[in-house]
């Protein structure tokens, strides 16, 4: 028996044993049953210890003495490692976080479920399919990104979003959630609609649907930023939404919820649109909270695939950070820059927008980022809010740090302590109820998959994986 799963096994009696015992005290009537029969997983994508702290101090009240707690604080439990298979180094990518997440196993950057001989492994969604479970995804970036995928299916890249997103017909997902209509034609829709999907393109539709199978591509590729939608809410509504549907099942659920966009924008060194992604993602997990405390057979487990941007709280030598500066901001530099260059009255705008008064020196640097275009001018702007609110970044790609872990729910204190990132999907693997013999017949009796698009069918030992500096190269997020 290998050590992870041995120790996740004894980790797992361990929870069950103390979970038993709340459930037999008498003054605990209403204590969680021991095992979950629904798991939702959240993943704040990029997001590093730095964030929550940041979040809580973008949360707090000015207006009291106490800095106040926040969901992250309330459901902190434990921490994890990251780091992908040694052949990518220790600093992983998006795909093998996912893949460990989701399978146990750790591969190489860029590996949507399969492991460094670039073969297939099973995922939590697929383990749950064969109990009859139901399965869904609702994420900020296309469906096909890498977190769901490699949590639905398998591919020697992540690159590889066509063949990703046509794979989806063959996944059974009840809810498919999210942006992606770029990688999803007409013809491809048709097909899963012939499967029975109800196809949604537009976000009003969402509302309106009652019964799964459900695809909803909102957006082209991601979603649009929280912080130019304040009052939009997608992530929470799709999660509601997906919860709603998936409830159906009486044989219990596998949810993936990601925020996808705190990622993108630690990529993009923007602290505002960040905080605005997280505190969307923050309403998220209380939707999910809030559903437990109905639903008191449902465990929530949470936490990122990696750190971004290598964010700190205060920069240059400086003790301070200005959170009351993010606050006022109403849009995403990439929307002020995108109005400051179609205005005459650019400086009105840009004020505006950012909620403060630029000096001299800001105008004359705005002014001449502006004359060379969106990009030059967005840039500028981050800028700008880094040095109001004293935040900094050391990268624009991702750190190796340890991440954070919270949970809540039947057996949520497995989760506690240090842990790999892999030891979570073993735990949660752990958790799926057990295949019974009139399952595991069926399941083999289903036809097998001869072959994956997407992966290759070299023998074992004759690894793609030989040169991870090369491979490295071409991811960004």
């Amino acid at each position: 028996m290998k050590l992870s799963t041995l120790i996740a096994t004894c980790s797992l009696a361990t929870a069950l044993l103390h979970s038993s015992m709340i459930s037999a005290n008498p003054l605990s009537p209403e204590a969680a049953p021991s095992r979950p029969k629904n798991i939702v997983i959240m993943i704040g994508d990029g997001m590093g210890p730095a964030y929550t702290s940041a979040y809580r101090y973008y949360q707090d009240n000015p207006n009291t003495q106490e800095v106040e707690q926040t969901v992250f604080d309330r459901l902190a439990i434990g921490s994890a490692s990251t780091y992908p298979a040694a052949v990518s180094g220790v600093v992983t990518d998006s795909a093998a976080a996912a893949t460990a997440l989701a399978t146990g196993v750790k591969s190489y950057n860029g590996a949507i479920s399969v492991d460094t001989d670039k073969q297939p492994i099973d995922t939590i969604m697929e383990l749950a399919k064969k109990r009859h479970m139901s399965t869904g995804v609702a994420v900020t970036s296309q469906i096909n990104h890498a977190t769901p995928a490699a949590f639905l299916s398998h591919n020697e890249s992540r690159r590889n979003y066509q063949a990703l997103a046509k794979s989806y017909l063959n996944t059974d997902a009840d809810v498919l959630l999210g942006g992606g209509q770029k990688y999803f034609p007409a013809a491809l829709i048709k097909e899963f609609e012939a499967k029975g999907y109800h196809y949604l393109a537009d976000f009003s539709q969402l509302s309106q649907v009652t019964q799964p199978k459900v695809i909803g591509l909102f957006a082209d590729v991601q979603l649009p930023w929280a912080i130019d939608e304040p009052e939009a809410n997608r992530l929470s509504l799709m999660t509601s939404k997906a919860l709603e549907l998936l409830s159906t099942n009486q044989q219990g659920f596998v949810l993936l919820v990601e925020g996808s966009l705190i990622d993108w924008a630690g990529h993009n060194k923007d602290i505002a649109s960040a905080m605005a992604e997280m505190h969307e993602f923050a309403r998220a997990i209380e939707v999910v909270e809030q559903y437990i405390r109905n639903h008191k057979d449902t465990l929530l487990v949470v936490t990122a695939d990696h750190n971004t941007g290598g964010l700190s709280i205060g920069a240059n030598g400086d003790y301070r950070w200005d959170s009351q500066v993010l606050r006022n901001i109403s849009a995403s530099p990439t929307t002020i820059a995108t109005e400051a260059i179609a205005a005459d009255d650019w400086r009105t705008v840009v004020e505006s927008r950012l909620g403060l008064s630029l000096n001299e020196s800001e105008t004359r640097q705005l002014a001449n980022a502006r004359m060379q275009g969106h990009k030059v001018l967005d840039n500028a702007i981050k800028r700008l809010i880094d040095t109001r609110s004293n935040t900094g970044w050391t990268t624009d790609g991702h750190t190796g740090m340890d991440v954070q872990v919270f949970a809540t729910g039947p057996a949520a204190s497995l989760f506690s302590g240090y842990q790999d990132n892999t030891d979570i999907a073993n735990k949660i693997i752990s958790l799926l109820p057990k295949v019974m013999p009139a399952q595991q017949s069926q399941n083999q009796d289903a036809p097998k998959a001869t072959k994956i698009t997407g992966v290759s069918q070299e023998p074992k030992g004759q690894s793609l994986t030989q040169k991870p500096s090369a491979m490295n190269a071409t991811l960004t997020q």
